[in-house]
């Protein structure tokens, strides 16, 4: 197995980390935990799922330390395509990291309620819920941030994959349009305040998610087409 093989089997794990990572913390966990309907109901969800409220965290954690090296084996792959391009791919995944990590301190707090330490003691109830919802109302918006550069930064990545000759341009041209999807839904959600009650809002990501799982199970099963110089 060359050089370029290795790469690209390293850079389809990482992504295979930060996929599932990803969909534990940003899917799983708030479909079992939060309901934004219903104050009452998500403490005693979060009270009694602690322990998956910490896992949580670690898990995304977990995503934004592989997301941080993630580009930087995409950019091995792809660098030979267009230098600059994959320089700017680079630089809008990492810019994401430090945000999203420092975003997580929202989480921390929803925790901190939740474990119920002995100086909260005297916080009713309702103004315990009433944290935990801002709380996580807070990361909700700290995550558009982020989001912005999620799809940013598919936009170079997916030119270098339609470009490269050596991975499914169709997977290129997902991830250019999954680009499009994150900013389409970051900036309608922020203006529109019922944005996420419009039937695009669950759709318009979708090719973001085929593009990237897609090009994840690609470098893992099949690698990238040696390059024509090569013997």
């Amino acid at each position: 197995m060359n050089t370029d093989q290795k790469t690209a089997r390293l850079a389809g794990a990482i992504y295979l980390v930060v996929v599932l990572t990803g969909t534990f913390s940003l899917g799983y966990v708030p479909s079992k935990l939060i309901f934004w309907d219903d104050p009452a109901k998500t403490l005693h969800s979060l009270t009694e799922s602690v322990q998956l409220l910490r896992w949580d965290i670690v898990s995304s954690m977990l995503c934004y330390l592989a997301f941080l090296a993630l580009p930087l084996a995409l950019y091995q792959l792809l660098r030979q395509v267009n230098e600059n391009c994959a320089k700017l791919m680079v630089i809008l995944a990492i810019v994401s990291v430090p945000i999203a990590l420092l975003n997580l301190q929202h989480k921390f707090d929803v925790l901190t309620l939740v474990d119920a330490p002995a100086y909260l003691k005297g916080l009713s109830s309702q103004q315990v819920q009433q944290q935990v919802l801002f709380s996580l109302d807070s990361y909700g918006h700290g995550i558009k941030i982020v989001q912005l550069f999620w799809g940013l930064w598919l936009l170079p990545f997916g030119y270098l994959v339609y470009r490269s000759n050596r991975l499914p341009k169709i997977l290129g041209i997902f991830l250019i349009l999954g680009c499009l999807g994150y900013l389409i839904n970051v900036f309608a959600s922020t203006a529109l305040p019922h944005y996420s009650s419009y039937g695009i809002a669950s759709y318009i990501r979708m090719p973001a998610s085929i593009g990237e799982i897609g090009i994840c199970l690609w470098l893992l099963a099949m690698g990238i087409k040696t390059r024509k110089t090569e013997i």
